[in-house]
């Protein structure tokens, strides 16, 4: 018999009817009701068994986290909690789990405990629930762009270039570590003998060779890994992630910001509109933890609220320079409160500060724009000014910033100064030029780290806690 899922089951409404489910045992009590849980839904559906007629030896082996298959009727609830519960008359043990030693016991794990055995915690509800908004969120980002018109493109995850500038990437190379590698008359190692040719490493972005897709086929994006080797061990970084990054020619920046308010709102209202059981859930568990905090940490509106709250408001768009003229007049800033004060235009904003403006000042979305070039990468278009840059950063509350992107500089003689100004080498990037060389026109994007849309959307609080094994520094377990 085919087996049913309990998310069907439990939205259906043919009872009376012979069902099969499969599904791991959340907990079995009084040796007759068993809570099962198969993954397609935050929601158990009980079972009762009928105790006297069931062999002790399959009772004893319905345990927490054992996988089973239960055959029976299915039949209108007589208990609370449920509509309807399945009336077992055949329990079949597929996979035996020892209580002594099965560590997802049901009760509350703490999130550390829960990264340790980050192959079991999908098995709780929180991380059931975290993992669905996740793959929901991701179609979404799919489904907007693809009915946008915009082609999906895989960019390299090895290069041998460095989009942001930063010099923190993971190299890759197939010499051996032990001291034997090539080396050049120097004395420094010969790159011209590893398996590219030449110096290359993981990819900390997509968006240089997503541009120059952009400049054909006019509109693209790309939704793959990304990596820093950044020794960064907080609960905001992590050394692998999912970048989302679209590139569009003829958009300047305030078509960009467009864009991007736009794609984000989507996949929120898409995610809210699928996810209702799972984010209660997590709401639910935001506001248990809140309890334990002081009046004055707790956050101002529950998940939902939020969640809504970007829906319903645009985004406030200000310049860099007037949130620098509001972050030297605050408050924090002036009682010396920030661990990073503002004194001077030109400052790299902080996350402190970011989330000040949204949070405090502004009390909804912002978007920044026009910042120092000096604090901006290379690619980004120069104002007329000559000293700021045609940039722009969404910030969120409890997050700071979502996304980063920019108008990108379409001059080839300006894009060149830049480069030669910052030591990167033209010839290196001789194809990134060329489309400069070739067609030029305004052109931008942006890039959204996904996991911090995922916190967002979760209420989750540590980037470890919404991708299946974070890769973190001293950690790659699993």
């Amino acid at each position: 018999m085919k087996h049913t899922k309990i998310k069907d089951l439990l939205t259906g409404t043919n009872t009376l009817q012979e069902v099969n489910v499969k599904g791991w045992v959340r907990t079995f009590r009084n040796n007759q009701f068993v809570a099962l849980n198969d993954g397609s839904t935050i929601n158990n559906i009980q079972c009762v068994v009928d105790f006297e007629n069931t062999p002790d030896e399959i009772l004893k082996r319905i345990t927490t986290g054992a996988a089973v298959s239960i055959t029976g009727t299915l039949v209108e609830s007589k208990g609370s909690g449920q509509n309807v519960e399945i009336q077992a008359n055949k329990v079949e043990i597929l996979g035996d789990s020892d209580p002594e030693k099965y560590p997802m016991q049901p009760k509350k794990h703490s999130l550390e405990f829960l990264r340790d055995n980050a192959h079991l915690r999908i098995r709780t509800n929180m991380f059931g629930a975290i993992m669905r908004v996740r793959s929901t969120l991701s179609f979404a980002v799919h489904q907007y762009f693809q009915e946008k018109g915009f082609a999906y493109v895989n960019t390299p995850i090895i290069t041998g270039s460095d989009a942001e500038g930063a010099g923190e990437m993971f190299q890759v190379t197939s010499l051996p570590l032990d001291g034997s590698a090539p080396r050049n008359e120097d004395g420094s190692i010969n790159y011209k003998e590893d398996f590219f040719g030449k110096h290359t490493n993981l990819t900390v972005s997509g968006q240089l060779e997503g541009e120059t897709y952009a400049m054909a086929l006019g509109q693209i994006y790309t939704f793959g890994p990304t990596f820093r080797a950044e020794n960064s061990n907080t609960s905001r970084h992590l050394a692998e992630f999912w970048m989302i990054e679209p590139e569009v020619a003829f958009n300047d920046l305030d078509a960009n910001m467009d864009l991007a308010e736009d794609f984000i709102k989507y996949v929120i209202k898409y995610t809210l509109d699928k996810c209702g059981d799972d984010l209660k859930f997590l709401e639910q568990r935001l506001l248990d933890e809140e309890k334990s905090k002081p009046a004055a940490e707790r956050s101002e509106m529950s998940l939902l609220e939020k969640l809504n709250f970007v829906l319903e408001n645009n985004f406030k768009r200000v310049s860099y320079t007037e949130a620098i003229d509001i972050l030297k007049a605050s408050k924090p800033n002036k009682n010396k409160k920030f661990q990073y004060l503002i004194e001077e235009w030109g400052a790299d904003l902080q996350s402190e500060h970011e989330r000040f403006l949204v949070e405090k000042h502004f009390k909804c979305p912002v978007i920044l724009f026009d910042y120092p070039a000096k604090i901006k990468a290379f690619y980004m278009r120069l104002n007329e000014d000559g000293k700021t840059v045609r940039a722009m950063d969404i910030l969120f509350p409890g997050i700071g910033e979502i996304v980063g992107g920019s108008q990108r500089e379409e001059r080839y003689d300006v894009l060149v100064e830049k480069m030669q100004a910052l030591g990167i080498d033209e010839k290196e990037l001789y194809w990134y030029l060329d489309t400069r060389r070739f067609g030029s026109a305004t052109h931008s994007g942006f890039g959204l780290g996904f996991e911090r849309l995922v916190l967002f959307v979760t209420g989750m609080t540590n980037i470890r806690d919404v991708i299946p094994f974070p890769r973190t520094p001293q950690n790659a377990e699993f």
